[in-house]
């Protein structure tokens, strides 16, 4: 750190910026930063999956559902019939059974459940396609998935 004591050499008035608080600012928030962030994103160590771009494929064992709904109205269709809750867990395990018995029985090689593909409207209360899922995995649907529109520009969506 240098001083001045009086005018420059040729009489010019000293108009250099001092940057001395600005660094002395800058090292407390640097180190700052250096102490706070390793607390800050401690987590618990865990494999995450791998997103995978997987196109749905159609099979005619598969159950489409579709859920909208707005304030305290959910509304969800299986195919293009309305259907309420009890009707939902009824129709699926009747679903699931005859795909079951139609491949042989549950202790059949090679069996494959159908799956339930959700399409959800962006407006709807996530309560809503809640009561969805957990409806079909009450009744023995295990693996239920969404159908969702691609971004602008991708192949196909993630399937989750």
């Amino acid at each position: 750190m240098a001083m001045s004591a009086g005018p420059t050499e040729d009489g010019a008035p000293l108009s250099d910026i001092n940057t001395t608080p600005l660094v002395d600012v800058m090292l407390v928030l640097l180190i700052i930063f250096l102490i706070t962030v390793p607390a800050a994103i401690q987590s618990i160590p865990v494999q995450l999956p791998k997103v995978v771009f997987e196109p749905t494929v159609t099979k005619p064992e598969n159950v489409s559902l579709s859920v909208r709904g707005s304030g305290n109205n959910c509304e969800i269709y299986w195919g293009k019939t309305q259907v309420n809750s009890q009707e939902l867990i009824d129709r699926a395990v009747v679903k699931l059974k005859a795909e079951i018995d139609k491949q042989g029985g549950p202790n059949a090689p090679g069996l494959e459940l159908p799956e339930a593909h959700i399409r959800g409207d962006i407006n709807t209360p996530y309560r809503c396609i809640g009561g969805a899922i957990y409806q079909m995995q009450r009744a023995g649907f295990a693996r239920v998935g969404f159908i969702s529109e691609p971004a602008p520009g991708t192949a196909s969506a993630p399937r989750l």
